[in-house]
């Protein structure tokens, strides 16, 4: 009788260290302030009320002011209050773990059903798990990755199996998806792709015969319309593809939002990507078979989103990661004569009297990996000895104890801060609304205007603030550090706190 021992080989490994490599990088990430903090303060919100918010209710700058987004994200807002308020930043850290490697646990097990190799879907889920790295901080969209692996499993299921029961997944999902993030039309685009290979292989076998043809589009058809009529079942309606569209052409967000912005060669992110998107075009060149229509439509539509904005680089990793696998593994049976990409194919002959021993060394490396998975759980965090920016359960960068001075000493508002700070004051201190925050679309361009300035301490920037009545300053130490220097220098206001993340001043009487 053949054990799990007995059947573990090294590709296995190969497939768990990916899984585990995920799972304990996201295990190990700090909560970052950025956005986190005020889709919390939403739930919160949409439970207390037992409605939706329509106005902004956040800021001294923009209140009262309408804003579509909190009817984009609340299902999600939602859960992560719930789970931040049943188990606080542990659980919520550890939830986020789970999503986010089992997203690329499905786009791993999807690649060895294409490719029929372990080792071949370990480098398209690693060179995925490489280009998402940067995106998995704990916010609403972490969700939808795993939407989108589920989607990508479902329709390759149902096309090797036929049954009906795989369908029910992309409904479902996508009425998760549009109640979570805006980028649920990229569930649609996926069901096109799928439709198109669909067209594809009918045309080959009947040519453009008609009933060939509506016989083999049929289901595609009828699962997109219903996954397009789903998208009507959130609080905009159909409306919903109008927010997105606004969104998306924002030239605010565009202009001021970092990951919004077109990679570059400067970041290694950027690098990542043209790294990336080089070698799945030489792995679809190469091939010994020809990429499919939906290859093709996923490479050059996530391709060319990744190039248009650092956001699209994720979904780039994700959706080519079972493709890359699938060719990889193609292309290295075609060269192992060559000994070129051999390693991505399992040598077939006959067994050695070194099986054995192999066996365990396998057994025992498998049995670290899940030690390493266990021990990286957000409870065991401090027997790591990690640098200072994956400390702690909330980043560093986090003004916890400038908002907590604050609310002990309660110096007068209105309260001018660092943009980072604002997503934690909307959570921790509502009672000082913020001047601007992470909801980028929200704040005028005049209001960005005068933040950019007075946070460069440019020309009249105590004016600017005299116009706004501020009265307290929560300043970055990093961010804002000419702004610091400036605020000590003129006279006109009083240190009151100070450490490592932040300084606070109250303008003098």
């Amino acid at each position: 009788m053949r054990t799990w021992y007995h059947k573990l080989s090294i590709e296995h490994v190969w497939a768990l260290t990916v899984v585990v490599g995920i799972f304990v990088f996201v295990n190990t990430h700090p909560i970052r302030p950025h956005d986190f903090w005020w889709h919390m303060a939403a739930g919160r919100e949409i439970l207390e009320s037992g409605s939706i918010p329509q106005v902004d209710t956040f800021s001294h700058t923009m209140a009262g002011t309408p804003y579509p987004s909190y009817q984009a994200f609340w299902l999600m807002e939602v859960a992560m209050f719930m789970i931040h308020r049943l188990g606080g930043p542990a659980l919520t850290v550890f939830i986020q773990g789970l999503v986010i490697t089992g997203a690329y646990a499905i786009v791993l097990w999807l690649g060895r059903r294409i490719s029929g190799s372990w080792r071949a879907a370990a480098v398209g889920t690693l060179l995925a798990a490489a280009l998402g790295l940067n995106d998995w901080n704990v916010r609403p969209q972490a969700v939808t990755f795993a939407i989108a692996a589920l989607f990508l499993l479902a329709m390759y299921e149902y096309r090797r199996t036929r049954h009906r029961a795989w369908l029910a997944v992309l409904p479902l999902g996508m009425v998760v998806w549009v109640n979570s993030h805006g980028t649920f039309p990229l569930g649609l685009f996926l069901i096109g792709c799928w439709l198109a290979d669909e067209a594809w292989e009918a045309v080959q076998a009947h040519g453009f015969a008609w009933k060939p043809l509506t016989r083999a589009l049929s289901t595609p058809l009828l699962t997109l319309g219903i996954c397009a009529a789903a998208c009507a079942i959130s609080p905009r309606g159909l409306g919903t593809f109008g927010y997105v569209s606004g969104m998306s052409g924002n030239p605010l967000i565009q202009n001021l939002v970092t990951e919004w912005a077109p990679p570059t060669f400067d970041t290694l992110g950027g690098q990542l990507f043209f790294g990336g998107l080089l070698l799945s075009a030489a792995a679809l060149a190469l091939s010994p078979r020809r990429p499919t229509p939906s290859q093709l439509l996923t490479f050059l539509f996530f391709g060319a989103l990744g190039l248009r904005t650092s956001r699209g680089i994720l979904w780039f990793g994700l959706t080519m990661a079972p493709v890359i696998a699938a060719h990889l593994r193609w292309t290295g049976d075609s060269l192992r004569r060559a000994e070129f990409l051999s390693f991505l194919s399992p040598v077939s002959g006959p067994r050695s009297s070194v099986a054995g021993p192999r066996r365990a060394m396998n057994a025992v490396l498998a049995l670290l990996l899940l030690t390493g998975a266990v021990l990286s759980l957000p409870w065991f965090k401090g027997l790591w000895p990690l640098p200072p920016e994956k400390a702690g359960l909330i980043s560093a960068e986090t003004p916890v104890a400038a908002t907590e001075f604050l609310l002990r000493e309660r110096p007068p508002g209105p309260l001018f801060h660092a943009m980072s700070f604002g997503s934690y004051l909307i959570w921790a201190a509502p009672e000082y609304p913020t001047f601007v925050d992470g909801r980028i679309e929200l704040f005028t361009e005049e209001v960005w205007l005068d933040y950019l300035r007075i946070s460069a301490a440019a020309s009249g920037w105590e004016e600017r603030l005299e116009r706004y009545g501020i009265q307290t300053l929560m300043l970055s130490s990093r961010e804002q550090a000419g702004l610091v220097a400036a605020v000590r220098e003129s006279g006109g206001w009083e240190e009151i706190h100070n450490d490592e993340a932040s300084a606070l001043f109250v303008a003098e009487k």
